[in-house]
């Protein structure tokens, strides 16, 4: 269900079990127990919530909070205390090898002991903050224990499951065919933070409740779309993790894929039901057309900033840390229109947006209008028109309409994109989480693309860190383009 989230108003969560795989690691330090505080702070965790960390080293705990407090600090400018402590007392260390069967007997027996000291049976959540190689063995061992089905009061358990949702397409369908085996698709929540931002999920309401855009929301007054995630930040030493991954799997085939989906959906037959929601965003995925050997070339640019290898360790490297590419939707409403989207590592600056570029009216190529969602640094809709600039002659120039969420809303009422999945993963909401279906009808599209890169070529361009990344002069449709958004639009 797709609603208004405000924390001064109260939610009512039920009280459960988070049980945290891998919460030593920087995404559970850095972003989760953060959120986890953010909750505790706004009041809305049960008070009979327990926060389960698995680890198959020692656990400190409070290095872990000491690294938490450094990014609350980030973010909020000050810290908590009471909040802080009252997070360090709902959590539970529990020391384990995962991907040991024999050792999850154990983990069950400490989860019912948990729920024995709470006088009550609570709904377990399983957040698996770990490697798609490693969650497989999680999930099968959850399963074999019978912890995908809960407590003994029959309250099933929750899987949280962090991208990438394997490597490639067959590697996606293994992990699906294990997930599905132990846990029904209704208890499965796979991660997507960027739906989860604030102004994608708004890109529902401004389309289907605003009807001067919605009747023009089609091939017939859009000429192009741009989805861009820019990073001004290099791989940050994840030398392992970025070599198995790139900027593809990294982004794109999760991410911005899922994002697309959003922007160019058909209107769901029920704006308030997850599931319409999700059958419209994958009828829109199905309708991307995969594409041929022969248009990889002209459709794509990857590129591998210079120093990586070294970084890697790895001379023979092509592992791309910047895609562009182009990908047109055979269904009628977008019929001809290039969707280019592009991400990249080492970038002049960090920017996530959304561009819509509309059609000029026939014979006047000057002026036209873009509709540009920004994501990050700062959420944003703006809207550029023109408009006579003032004084005795008819000079024209752009003006923006700029709606932004800071000066608009209280921050208090703005959770940031982890808050908002643990909220509705406690709560069983499943629009914002990718389905299935979807995983597979994006790498469908993506899979083809791999597999040439994979297969050689001397496609792979390098650029300076710092830079616009390579040239996109060559990519299909970008000419389109009015005006393309690049890094060097940030200040």
């Amino acid at each position: 269900m797709i609603e208004s989230f405000d924390t001064t108003t109260h939610i009512e969560l039920d009280p459960v079990i988070i049980v945290i795989f891998g919460i030593t690691g920087d995404l559970s330090t850095r972003k989760l127990l953060p959120s986890l505080y953010e909750l505790i702070k706004n009041d809305l965790l049960h008070e009979k919530t327990t926060i389960v960390g698995v680890s198959r080293k020692d656990i400190n705990l409070d290095e872990l909070l000491a690294v938490a407090r450094e990014e609350i600090q980030s973010s909020d400018g000050h810290v908590s205390e009471g909040a802080l402590a009252t997070l360090a007392e709902r959590i539970d260390v529990y020391k384990m090898n995962s991907t040991q069967a024999e050792e999850f007997p154990g983990l069950s027996q400490y989860l019912n002991t948990i729920e024995q000291q709470s006088g009550m049976c609570l709904r377990r959540i399983f957040y698996l903050s770990v490697p798609p190689q490693v969650a497989a063995p999680i999930i099968q061992h959850l399963g074999e224990q019978t912890l995908s089905g809960g407590c003994a009061h029959g309250v099933s358990s929750r899987l949280l499951m962090e991208k990438p949702f394997g490597f490639d397409s067959a590697t996606a369908q293994d992990l699906i065919e294990i997930t599905t085996k132990h846990f029904d698709e209704d208890q499965i929540f796979r991660i997507d933070h960027y739906l989860a931002k604030e102004t994608v999920q708004n890109i529902v309401t401004f389309r289907f409740r605003n009807p001067i855009f919605e009747d023009i929301w089609n091939n017939q007054s859009i000429q192009s779309i741009e989805i861009v995630a820019d990073e001004k930040l290099d791989i940050e030493g994840r030398a392992n993790f970025y070599e198995q991954t790139g900027a593809l799997r990294d982004l794109i085939q999760s991410h911005l894929m899922y994002v697309m989906s959003v922007v160019m959906m058909d209107r769901p037959s029920d704006l308030m039901d997850s599931h319409r929601i999700h059958e419209s965003r994958l009828a829109f995925l199905q309708s991307v057309e995969p594409m041929s050997s022969d248009t990889i070339a002209s459709r794509t640019v990857r590129g591998q900033y210079r120093g990586y290898i070294d970084e890697v360790e790895n001379s023979s490297s092509t592992v791309e840390t910047f895609v562009a590419l182009t990908l047109y939707s055979s269904a009628e409403a977008w019929k001809d229109v290039p969707v280019i989207i592009r991400t990249g590592k080492a970038l002049r600056a960090k920017q996530t947006r959304i561009t819509i570029c509309f059609k000029p009216k026939q014979g006047d190529h000057e002026h036209t209008n873009r509709l540009i969602f920004s994501i990050q640094p700062e959420e944003a809709i703006t809207i550029e028109l023109w408009v006579k600039k003032p004084g005795y002659e008819r000079v024209m120039q752009t003006a923006t309409m700029n709606f932004n969420y800071k000066q608009a809303f209280d921050a208090n009422g703005h959770p940031n994109a982890y808050e908002r999945v643990l909220v509705d993963a406690i709560r069983g909401d499943h629009t914002l989480f990718a389905t299935s279906d979807e995983v597979m009808a994006s790498w469908r599209v993506l899979q083809p693309v791999l597999d040439a890169w994979e297969a050689g070529g001397d496609d792979l361009e390098h650029y300076d860190k710092g830079s616009d990344g390579p040239s996109l002069n060559s990519l299909d449709g970008f000419n389109s383009m009015i005006n393309p958004v690049t890094t060097s639009d940030i200040n």
